[in-house]
């Protein structure tokens, strides 16, 4: 390690943040990490998509969440330093690790994944291995410190406790995004004792543990978990955006490989277009600019993505209804908007979403969680299901949800009555 990976700034910076109160930055790597233009990007990269549709002041920024991950992580470490198992020279790793785990994400993150095969993690790591600032600040570290935090990042890195601390069932990552959001979508699901959960956190070789006399404040922790996920992240509003999202980015690239002529170009969504993303067009694409196409598109002759691109900019949001993801139904309701008139591509659509609260592996189920251990008295380790009855209860429950969506107002201006009655009462079944 270098010179630079100890240096220290000469006055505390402290950001006042309305989550943890204050976070400290004593180290100059962090300093600089957060001055580059790579990290500052992620001012323009909303926290929760489309939720604001929903919450109308769910409007912070990865950026926020990223110095408050950051912040846990400070606190962890204060804490562990009393600890032989705790090694100080990881200190750097673990704090970078932290700021930098969302580099990558893209605007409106999973509908744009899902159309453009993008992978955030992936592009997280080529960010901090690419030509870039924050690589430029990492190989000041040390020339093999930007693959250290990639591998953090990645899960791949041999130093279990470090990638536990950011990634994990109970990690800095989760505390800070479940206070974050309910702070800013005005909830209370998120509120649990984050303070009682960082005194009785221990580090170990492996992962952190948990002190058995902190059990409760870990089961109010994955009941806020779970709450938050089924009454604010799955909110049907918000899904809704998403599917918009979803259907206009599906429209505009069908129309560029149809060689239609925009009024507009869509030039920072070629490469996306043709699958052929480099590092520095991924950077180039943040929401101000998805914005800006979304507003041009409602100009557009395509009387599709005009529509959709109007309704996502004015909140014209399509109706929706529970639905069990038949495919007999969808089948039927294809073969009706056809007769109708309605592109069904673009003008119905299910969305399913799951949540499992909490896992682990277990003999002959895979789950690829790693279990919360806690550590007893006697020096023993329990996973904490098995001391737990309100987390027993959950555990392993993969819950699941499907809704149908479809633009009303559309449905009810379809001339031919015999077609529209059979749609009404098609939709109608499923209410």
């Amino acid at each position: 390690m270098s010179e630079y990976s100890h240096k220290q700034l000469q006055e505390e910076k402290v950001f006042k943040d309305p989550v943890h109160r204050y976070i400290h930055v004593r180290d100059q790597v962090i300093w600089d990490l957060i001055k580059t233009k790579e990290f500052q990007r992620l001012r323009r990269i909303k926290q929760l998509g489309t939720l604001y549709l929903a919450f109308h002041s769910a409007e912070h920024s990865r950026f926020n969440h990223s110095l408050g991950v950051y912040e846990i992580v400070r606190r962890m470490i204060d804490n562990f330093e009393e600890y032989p198992e705790w090694n100080k020279d990881d200190k750097l790793l673990a704090l970078t690790a932290a700021l930098l785990h969302d580099l990558g994400h893209g605007p409106f993150s999973h509908s744009f994944e899902d159309i453009f095969h993008t992978d955030h993690e992936e592009f997280t790591k080529k960010i901090i291995l690419g030509s870039t600032e924050v690589n430029e600040v990492l190989s000041r570290v040390s020339q093999d410190f930007p693959e250290q935090v990639a591998a953090v990042i990645n899960k791949t890195h041999p130093n279990k406790l470090v990638i536990s601390m950011i990634s994990s069932q109970i990690d800095a990552d989760r505390m800070d995004y479940l206070q974050r959001d309910s702070y800013y979508t005005g909830v209370s699901y998120g509120n649990f004792d984050m303070e009682r959960i960082l005194r009785v956190m221990r580090p170990s070789k492996n992962e952190v543990l948990i002190k058995e006399s902190g059990m409760h404040a870990v089961e109010d922790y994955l009941m806020s978990r779970y709450q938050m996920y089924w009454q604010v992240y799955f909110h049907p509003v918000s899904r809704g955006g998403e599917v918009l999202l979803n259907l206009i980015l599906r429209r505009a690239k069908h129309l560029h490989q149809s060689s239609y002529n925009f009024k507009q170009a869509p030039t920072y969504f070629i490469p996306f277009f043709n699958e052929n993303v480099t590092v520095e067009d991924y950077l180039r694409l943040d929401e101000m600019v998805v914005n800006f196409y979304l507003q041009e598109w409602i100009r557009e002759d395509d009387e599709i993505l005009s529509d959709l691109a109007s309704r996502f900019v004015n909140r014209d949001l399509f109706k929706y209804l529970p639905f069990d993801g038949s495919i007999i139904t969808i089948s039927e309701l294809n073969d009706l908007y056809r007769r109708a008139g309605l592109d069904p591509n673009y003008y119905v659509f299910s969305d399913s979403y799951s949540d499992l609260p909490y896992d682990y592996d277990r003999p002959g189920q895979k789950t690829n969680r790693q279990p919360i251990h806690l550590l007893r008295s006697n020096g023993d380790i329990r996973e904490i299901s098995s001391q737990s009855a309100i987390i027993n209860s959950i555990t392993g429950l993969h819950r699941l949800g499907s809704r149908l969506y479809y633009p009303k107002e559309k449905i009810l201006a379809i001339e031919d009555l015999s077609v529209k009655a059979e749609i009404i009462n098609l939709l109608n079944e499923l209410d």
